[in-house]
């Protein structure tokens, strides 16, 4: 079976040569001694490290070969820049880079045009987030990133979110071999209007609550996000987003009496 289920236009994937830590090492120390040819067989021989990054991406929304090309951007600079004075295996460090890349060339290719104060915030986050997952093994918390940056939870929240893809209304949503539902059809019908003391109650809520729960309240409710994806957005758990909902969605209903 092949492990990497990507076309690549003109390049074979399936014999791609992979090199292994040990192999890379005496390459390293010939491609910093100046040997050029020794760089090219160390991104030859990590070609597939890449691939298997795009994978993930591989939704029909972007070309595969665009992400493939952004990637191998990403793995040059890691070869440029690795050391092994790091201590760590190339993969390791190599992986936030390409994925910083992919991450990016996502971003500015968005349909929707984003404030470039609120694309300059996204690019710090994930900057600092990779910066700090490669000195110390683990991700920033909120709190680090917010510290670190001078962004609010709500800034923070916001920047993130403005890399989400947008989607089409007649993308399909649900198929269990017959008809296949589609996100048009689960938008509310313009006749069903919340009365309108109901509404002004609730926007008073909203701008209420802190500004931690309206946010992940508007990420569940507005962008139709799951708990899991917030969490991975905002660095924090599962738990703890459905912990912050659940108090959030209490307030609001005592607000609203």
């Amino acid at each position: 079976m092949n492990k990497y289920k990507v076309e690549i236009t003109g390049l074979d994937t399936n014999k791609i040569k992979v090199l292994k830590n040990s192999e890379m090492i005496p390459l390293f120390k010939k491609f910093q001694s100046g040997d050029l040819l020794a760089k090219e067989e160390l991104i030859n021989g990590n070609l597939k490290l890449v691939l298997s990054i795009i994978q993930k991406y591989n939704n029909g929304k972007h070309d595969i070969n665009d992400l493939f090309q952004i990637g191998c951007v990403g793995l040059i600079k890691a070869v440029d820049n690795f050391s092994l004075e790091y201590n760590v295996m190339f993969s390791t460090y190599a992986v936030p880079l390409i994925l910083g890349e992919i991450k990016r060339f996502i971003r500015d290719s968005s349909a929707v045009r984003i404030s470039r104060s609120i694309r300059d915030n996204a690019y710090l986050i994930f900057k600092f987030k990779d910066k700090y997952s490669l000195e110390h093994g683990i991700e920033p918390t909120i709190d680090i990133i917010c510290k670190e940056l001078n962004l609010t939870e709500y800034e923070l929240s916001t920047a993130l979110e403005s890399l989400i893809t947008p989607i089409s209304i007649f993308d399909p949503i649900y198929n269990d071999g017959g008809d296949t539902i589609y996100l048009l059809d689960q938008l509310a019908d313009k006749k069903e209007r919340i009365d309108k003391d109901d509404a002004i109650s609730l926007k008073r809520a909203l701008n209420t609550i802190n500004e931690r729960e309206a946010s992940i309240l508007y990420a569940r409710y507005i962008y139709g996000k799951t708990q899991m994806e917030i969490a991975d957005d905002l660095g924090v758990s599962q738990a703890q987003v459905s912990r912050i909902e659940k108090n959030a969605i209490k307030n609001v209903k005592r607000l609203m009496k």
